[in-house]
């Protein structure tokens, strides 16, 4: 276990931490390292009441749910009391069922469910002029900094917030600041921040640091939320057989703890590839994925990957709606994944995309813009239903017993008639790159 504590003097007399954790084996961190690390970091506090900020259900392999309850039990000992606010960002809220399986025993009751469209005070403003700077005349609107009002409330002594660095489609790498201001953030920023990645190009940022949407929640959090104390605990995971594995946590209130993450993240969870893929087949766990809202990172995370003229097949067993709420589901259904210059011609046509970005953006993320055909295997979503949004559509019941999950190995397989596919078994934990297509 490799370890880095530093404290020093910032501008404003603060004493900061940083504690870093590197697994010394591919096993990763066990269960006694981490509880360790999380004690350590509660070192001379003993706030009256704290709020934890944990990933959601979505996020089940990041190991926050597991990180969340030693937190919790710890901060009940000193007397704290403590309040959980999953970051949502715009999905529904944890079931008592969900919250019990990712986080244990934790009593539900003190879940609070997070209202991007409600529930956020706004704290400022990105100005214009540096989203123009950043994002190369791309984009030359301010965003709204906005973050659920629990966040700002004096009451809370300590905020802890939870979470996974791991390649992610709209920002470059996940976690950190994204966490809070769109985990727990209004629309806004969760709508602009989700444009602004796709006007720039999701394969200029994926599993980068210092994108254009990273700098936007790096500028929020220094300008907005400097006095507040959050202390982020950030994970690296995979998850091989289904089975977590926690190589790295990095606990601290400097941006070096989230850049940290990112150099591991990207050792971890990045795959490069030597040539394109000319068959992919990911498969989404029915637990996990219930939307294309979220099954489409089937999508993101393998374009890169996936040759011209090629097919990804996405066995979704589980997938029975669009959205994560009835407006995104209804423009999804109304527009369709058309390719990124269709959406922005109906973006500039429409107002019911204009006022939901997040929508918008979705539609660009989720189209291989004609460059390799997408093909999505349902049971509870129709034929009719999945062509009419622009996807290929296959029998879930056949292709999973074609491409058995249980049966297929990660990587390359060859089928019994000499197909051969890459099979990948869960897409949130990795990103997979033709090497030359990051390099240049």
């Amino acid at each position: 276990m490799g370890m880095r504590l530093w404290c020093g003097r910032g501008e404003r007399n603060d004493v900061h931490m940083e504690l870093f954790y590197r697994a010394q084996t591919e096993q990763g961190l066990g269960e006694a390292e981490i509880r360790a690390a999380l004690k350590r970091s509660l070192e001379g506090k003993r706030p009256k009441k704290a709020l934890l900020i944990p990933p959601d259900y979505t996020r089940y392999h990041s190991n926050a749910g597991f990180i969340t309850n030693i937190y919790y039990h710890l901060l009940v000992d000193l007397g704290t009391e403590v309040d959980v606010l999953p970051a949502l960002g715009t999905h529904v809220p944890v079931t008592e069922a969900e919250a019990a399986e990712m986080f244990g025993d934790i009593p539900y009751g003190r879940f609070l469910v997070h209202n991007w469209r409600g529930d956020v005070v706004r704290l400022g403003e990105v100005p214009a002029a540096y989203l123009s700077e950043i994002t190369e005349g791309l984009w030359n609107e301010p965003l709204s900094a906005e973050i659920n009002r629990l966040v700002m409330d004096p009451a809370y002594e300590l905020i802890l917030s939870i979470g996974q660095v791991v390649p992610h489609e709209v920002i470059g790498m996940a976690n950190h600041a994204k966490n809070l201001f769109v985990g727990v953030g209004g629309s806004d920023m969760i709508n602009k921040s989700h444009m602004v990645g796709a006007v720039y190009g999701m394969e200029r940022m994926m599993g980068r640091d210092h994108t254009p949407v990273r700098k936007v929640l790096d500028y929020a959090l220094e300008h907005f939320l400097a006095e507040r104390p959050i202390l982020f605990a950030l994970t690296v995971t995979t998850a091989p057989g289904g089975n977590i594995r926690t190589h790295g946590l990095f606990i601290g209130d400097t941006r070096r703890a989230l850049e940290e993450a990112i150099a591991l993240a990207q050792q971890k969870n990045i795959d490069f590839l030597e040539m394109g893929i000319q068959k992919c087949v990911v498969y989404l766990d029915p637990k996990e994925f219930h939307t294309t809202w979220l099954g489409n990172k089937s999508i993101y995370r393998t374009r890169m990957a996936i040759a011209d003229g090629g097919e990804l097949l996405v066995l979704a067993p589980g997938v029975e709606r669009f959205g994560e709420d009835e407006t995104i589901d209804r423009l999804i259904r109304k527009y369709g994944y058309c390719g990124r210059l269709k959406v922005l011609e109906l973006f500039r046509e429409h107002e019911d995309l204009r006022q939901n970005m997040g929508a918008a953006a979705h539609l660009i993320h989720g189209s291989s813009d004609g460059r390799f055909r997408i093909t999505y295997a349902t049971k509870a979503i129709s034929r009719a239903e999945i062509e009419g949004v622009h996807f290929a559509w296959a029998d879930c019941d056949a292709q999973l017993k074609r491409y058995d999950p249980a049966k297929l190995a990660y990587g390359y397989n060859t089928m019994p008639d000499g197909e051969q596919v890459y099979f990948i078994p869960n897409p949130s934990l990795g990103l997979w790159i033709d090497r030359s297509k990051f390099q240049n």
